[in-house]
């Protein structure tokens, strides 16, 4: 169901009195349930009451915005995230540092706050990327800076069939060079600073790698571009090819990042899966595509979203701060089609 289609309240949520959650669907924002404010020490037990109606609504409409429930603290948010996906994930191959505040739950990604965050699904490029996406927003931003959705499935629909085809055939690859300069470094985003843990990793999850001679990490992944849902079955568009690509920088930063690092070593760049590069009109093809089919919603403080990772892709448009979204994984969920093969062990990408 696309996120633009307005969807039946379900019985069970149809307002009986004005103090009972209310269901809105309105065409052009994200299925948003307003609930009454529990007392602030009463949320999480909320949480853990409501936790099969608001996952079964995730899993019918691909994303939640709950409203009401005033959020306001680190512990708070990450009580209601434990009662609503117990095992929580240990964020590893993050592109852009975060701060954990406590086991699994996170800042967003430390990004430039007048740059947007395009369309994608995190954690893509992971063998076990996440199913489950909980945000909780604490503080929200004076302007802008909205979490923005897209259904993959649609957008998969709307992909020219030859391009598509392509992708789920190759796959796509994405290629990485950390340093100390832009985005998280290698141990920031393997969680260690021992080089033998990263090379077990990098081997034990289908990632090519090569240690630079100052000290810097290389690699190489290849990953499927289309997968099927493993709940659903239904095929959608998983990837982050067109935001991590070099095409999708502001002309002036790509330009700084090929003069300083050279075009083949940038902090990231995506390519087709047989090592093509990808031009800069199949980006701005995805990316256009993405836009229309985007919903939105401002935050507003205290607000909760779950979204589907792998049905539903998400964005962070441009705003001004303060802005304080924390962010928890839960449910890794395994690619369905297009695996990848085996990397060759300590290969040079």
């Amino acid at each position: 169901m696309s996120f633009t289609t307005p969807a039946p309240i379900s019985p069970d949520l149809a307002p009986a009195s004005a103090h009972a959650p209310q269901a809105d669907f309105r065409p052009g924002t994200p299925p948003i349930l307003h609930v009454p404010a529990p007392e602030p020490a009463d949320v999480p037990a909320w949480a853990a009451e409501q936790r099969r109606t608001l996952r079964a609504l995730v899993t019918e409409h691909g994303a939640l915005l709950v409203r009401g429930l005033g959020l306001s603290d680190t512990r708070q948010a990450g009580a209601v995230f434990r009662r609503l996906a117990p095992s929580l994930m240990t964020d590893k191959e993050a592109f852009a540092p975060r701060r954990s505040h406590t086991p699994g739950v996170y800042s967003s990604a430390a990004w430039p706050a007048n740059q947007p965050m395009c369309m994608h699904h995190e954690l893509s490029y992971a063998h076990d990327p996440p199913g489950l996406l909980l945000l909780a927003c604490l503080t929200a931003p004076a302007t802008g800076g909205a979490t923005a959705l897209a259904d993959s499935a649609t957008v998969l629909d709307a992909l020219p069939p030859e391009l598509v085809e392509r992708f789920e055939q190759e796959g796509w690859l994405l290629t990485r060079t950390y340093g100390d300069d832009i985005g998280a470094t290698w141990a920031e985003s393997f969680g260690t600073d021992d080089p033998a843990v990263v090379e077990e990793y990098c081997r034990a999850n289908a990632i090519e790698y090569a240690w630079q001679n100052d000290g810097g990490l290389r690699t190489r992944q290849r990953r499927p571009a289309v997968v099927r849902h493993p709940s659903t079955g239904r095929r959608c568009w998983f990837n982050q090819i067109a935001f991590l690509n070099e095409w999708t920088l502001a002309p002036e930063v790509r330009e700084y990042l090929v003069d300083v690092y050279g075009p083949e070593a940038l902090p990231f760049n995506t390519r087709f899966g047989n090592g093509d590069p990808i031009g800069e009109d199949i980006v701005e093809l995805i990316n256009s595509v993405y836009a229309e089919h985007t919903v939105r919603e401002p935050w507003q403080s205290g607000d909760l979203m779950l979204i589907d990772n792998i049905r539903t892709a998400h964005s962070r448009e441009p705003f001004e701060p303060p802005r304080e979204v924390l962010v928890a994984m839960a449910g890794p969920q395994p690619a369905t089609s297009c695996p990848p093969a085996a990397a060759p062990e300590g290969s040079t990408p």
